[in-house]
């Protein structure tokens, strides 16, 4: 991915949902290095991060993500790298490090801005409009709509119009929350 075509933005505090929990796994979800289930998604904690073809610095760098904030959905781990997506696709092996677990943060797309809507419905009075490629932090989730916030602008999305604000099924013996 190349490094520009993602726009930064200025990031606000989030709150993690999904079905992460407080402890190692033990439920009889598949083992990982972490004890959290796969997928899930993090975001980056740092700028800039290394994109690389394998687990480890010794494997080719593929590019260098410069978007804090961007939403990556971790698919599979080792005990310090991880192998995620990011919004366009791509596929790399990231440190766990430059990884926020904790925070949950999404991003637009689409090609065309987004309305924020005051409340979770489509006839809400738009309070912002998130541009394409805007990454924001979520404040929460509920049914179909996500709240988020991004700069000192917040409101309400429709939850597939969000690239990381899917519900992901729980990992292999996982129990949803």
């Amino acid at each position: 991915m190349a490094a520009g075509r993602l726009a930064g933005v200025a990031l606000a505090a989030a709150a993690l949902t999904g079905c992460h929990s407080d402890t190692k796994v033990s439920t009889g979800c598949r083992e990982t290095p972490s004890g959290l289930p796969v997928p899930r998604f993090v975001s980056l904690k740092h700028d800039p991060a290394n994109a690389r073809g394998g687990p480890g610095d010794d494997y080719r760098l593929l590019w260098v993500y410069h978007n804090k904030g961007l939403p990556l959905l971790v698919f599979e781990e080792t005990t310090d790298w991880r192998k995620v997506r990011d919004p366009e696709g791509q596929l790399a092996w990231v440190h766990k490090r430059v990884l926020l677990e904790g925070a949950r943060y999404v991003m637009r797309t689409a090609a065309t801005p987004l309305s924020l809507r005051d409340h979770p419905a489509t006839d809400g009075r738009v309070t912002a409009v998130l541009a394409s490629h805007a990454i924001a932090a979520v404040k929460s989730c509920a049914d179909n709509w996500c709240q988020i916030s991004v700069d000192h602008a917040s409101g309400w999305a429709p939850r597939a119009e969000l690239w990381g604000a899917e519900a992901l099924p729980p990992g292999e013996g996982c129990k949803a929350r």
